[in-house]
């Protein structure tokens, strides 16, 4: 029996039954296994996968996480986690699971992703834009001296229950669009979720900590000017022994000067993407850093 073309493999939903198929999929292609980001995408947005011929696990997947207050119609889609495993690569098996995601689920919808230079080529055939560009840092944290950091900017202190409706409102101002389902699964998922507040209380930032193999993740990391966004992750800093990871939007400048002086390093450039939408929407100024390039 001839075994069918890679391309005309059938796409169906993954669930949270192939979490370990995700990371064995992500571990293959070099990858960290990363089966508690994969659990966070699984469970707040919808994967698409095609099964190995060979049977052999998958053969590719992505994510799709929808913002807005309708999922059936939501105003922002963002795609992460494309892969291919290696031995079915630049067979064109990307290309249709992308073309199907893009045009048959997602038609008619804003959509964004985070491309590395090797993606970039097919993102920008399947009509996506370059509008801006993320920079990943990773490194111990040195934190400055009492003498030096200055005056505190915000009070921080740890999010309880009663702020996650205060989070999420301001998620969305700062986003530009609704990702409640997205935000509250944070106090689960991450280690610290802290927020910033200003001196008559008002809310001025947030941000969480969350582990990803054996590292710590910095985001989200909303902050209404440099000096909260600082010291929401030093506050952060201060509750892991871990190396910190994080992505900061390029703009910021003044950020990655002073991440970089307190230990971390540049590691790779991320290309954003979007299409359908001029950029991404939201306040730039305040949004600091994804929860995760995945997730836009």
């Amino acid at each position: 029996m001839t075994p069918p073309q890679l391309t005309d493999l059938p796409i169906r939903a993954l669930t949270m039954d192939d979490l370990r198929r995700c990371a064995d999929l992500s571990e293959d292609r070099g990858w960290p296994r990363e089966e508690h980001k994969w659990g966070l995408l699984l469970a707040a947005g919808d994967g698409y996968g095609i099964d190995a011929p060979d049977g052999r696990g998958l053969a590719a997947a992505c994510v799709v996480t929808r913002y807005g207050g309708n999922p059936a119609a939501p105003e922002l889609a963002a795609i992460g986690m494309v892969l291919v495993a290696d031995r079915y690569a630049r067979q064109g098996i990307g290309r249709r699971l992308m073309t199907h995601v893009c045009d048959d689920v997602l038609k008619g919808v804003a959509l964004t992703l985070h491309a590395t230079p090797y993606g970039r080529p097919l993102y920008e055939e399947l009509g996506f834009d370059t509008t801006g560009r993320a920079e990943m840092l990773m490194g111990t944290f040195r934190a400055e001296s009492p003498e030096t950091e200055g005056p505190e900017a915000a009070s921080i202190r740890t999010a309880t229950a009663e702020d996650i409706a205060r989070i999420v409102r301001l998620d969305t101002e700062v986003f530009g669009a609704d990702r409640t389902h997205v935000i509250t699964r944070l106090p689960a998922f991450a280690d610290r979720l802290l927020v910033a507040e200003d001196d008559s209380g008002e809310l001025i930032g947030y941000a969480a900590l969350w582990p990803n193999m054996e590292t710590h993740v910095i985001g989200p990391l909303i902050a209404h000017d440099t000096l909260v966004a600082r010291s929401l992750v030093t506050a952060l800093a201060g509750a892991t022994e871990r190396p910190l990871r994080t992505d900061v939007d390029v703009r910021h400048e003044e950020l990655l000067a002073w991440l970089k002086d307190r230990g971390l390093d540049s590691i790779a450039f991320n290309a954003v993407m979007t299409r359908d939408v001029p950029g991404l929407p939201g306040d730039w100024t305040r949004r600091w850093a994804p929860l995760t390039v995945a997730a836009g």
